[in-house]
């Protein structure tokens, strides 16, 4: 039986980050993970280079039932603190739009941060250890995994959500909270891709691979960024975003022509002559051709002349095009959704350490909690300032 200060389970962002601020405090801490190499999903993020935080983070750019509880953590530790710990190990960074920065790179050079500022620090990270129990005890908790017993005064729970199983995702972090009595919010895919019903896909049959500037609300929350068109719906980061506004049931609403205002696209095609195919041909400057003919095909009329078109019909085919509406017949799923949605009620937690409220000395953070942040680094730095936070009170 091996005996620490802290255990913390799970070797990914939030549980490096908490490790090495507690072994820099000069606790014993050891990391345990089932996983064969440390760093979870950060290897796959950003696309191999790691989307690492954003400039511009506040609570507004997360979701949760309780929308202050990230304010204390966030505010303590800032994409600042992080960029300047980057820059302390030399490692190269770029801006990309809306703030993200990404390793010039490799992902891998984050992970070789933490892991070696935690070996550093002493900390030990113990890969390949299946935790088959958490308990708690007459001093604090023991850990049972399939490599022996590991006994703490403080046991940190930072084992992430259900997003990708393939990479080793298990439902462990939820099943240590609700043992302990906490409460658990909905869990949900989200960062996600949008499944067509199926009459949906039959009106867009054939679109998959058509890519555009496009701007989709859901629940009165609006993102315009880039969507993707798949075989099954719709991608893109402007869908991964909606996703974390969107429920079962929910509308969501697209339009397809954000860079003009209504009345600007009025004008534009009253300013033109033609039938419909020369229109479908004239609109291809601002869509896709694939669009502008299936958009035509499915709302102007056959015999369509746009020097007679009555105004209130063209009206209304400009509010199909910004104001296309569908109802989604859910997400992709864990398999391909960058976060889960929704963790262990915030309501449970100390905003200022972390640490469960019905459970002194047993701490959650990272993705496991209740805070889900927007794509761009958002749920990285919440990762950071959560683990620091956690780190600091151990």
């Amino acid at each position: 039986m091996k005996a620490f200060d802290a255990v913390i389970l799970g070797s990914g962002g939030a549980g490096l980050m908490c490790a090495l601020t507690a072994a820099k405090r000069g606790k014993t801490v050891a990391v345990l993970d089932h996983a064969a190499k440390p760093g979870g999903k950060l290897i796959i993020s950003g696309g191999g280079r790691c989307n690492f935080t954003n400039r511009e983070v506040s609570a507004e750019n997360f979701v949760s039932e309780n929308e202050h509880f990230a304010k204390s953590a966030l505010s303590r530790y800032t994409p600042q603190d992080f960029i300047e710990l980057v820059e302390s190990h030399g490692i190269a960074y770029h801006e990309r739009k809306h703030g993200q920065l990404f390793c010039d790179a490799s992902a891998q050079q984050i992970i070789d941060l933490l892991v070696g500022d935690c070996v550093k620090a002493g900390a030990q990270i113990l890969q390949k250890h299946k935790i088959r129990k958490a308990e708690k005890t007459n001093d604090g908790y023991l850990v049972t995994t399939d490599q022996g017993g590991f006994t703490a005064t403080k046991l940190v729970v930072a084992t992430g959500g259900l997003s990708f199983p393939k990479f080793g995702a298990t439902s462990i972090g939820y099943d240590i909270a609700k043992q302990f009595g906490l409460k658990l919010t909905e869990l949900a895919p989200a960062l996600d891709g949008f499944v067509f019903g199926a009459e949906d896909k039959k009106r867009l049959d054939g679109f998959s691979g058509i890519a555009l500037d496009a701007k989709m609300t859901t629940n009165g929350i609006s993102f315009r960024e880039n969507l993707l068109f798949t075989h099954a719906g719709f991608s893109g980061p402007v869908a991964l975003q909606a996703s974390l506004h969107w429920r079962p049931g929910d509308e969501v609403r697209i339009n397809f022509v954000p860079a003009m205002t209504r009345d600007e696209l009025m004008e534009w095609f009253s300013s033109r002559k033609g039938n419909k195919l020369e229109i479908k041909n004239q609109m291809a400057s601002f869509v896709p051709k694939r669009l502008a003919e299936r958009f035509c095909d499915l709302y102007l009329p056959e015999n369509f002349d746009m020097g007679n078109f009555p105004k209130a019909r063209l009206a209304a085919f400009c509010e199909q095009l910004q104001d296309w509406r569908f109802l989604p017949a859910g997400t992709v799923g864990y398999g391909k959704a960058e976060v889960t949605r929704g963790g262990v009620d915030t309501n449970e937690l100390s905003s200022k350490t972390m640490e469960a409220k019905k459970a002194p000395g047993l701490y959650f953070i990272g993705e496991v909690v209740d805070v889900t942040g927007w794509l761009g680094g958002f749920n990285y730095q919440w990762a950071w300032a959560s683990g620091k936070a956690a780190g600091e009170a151990l």
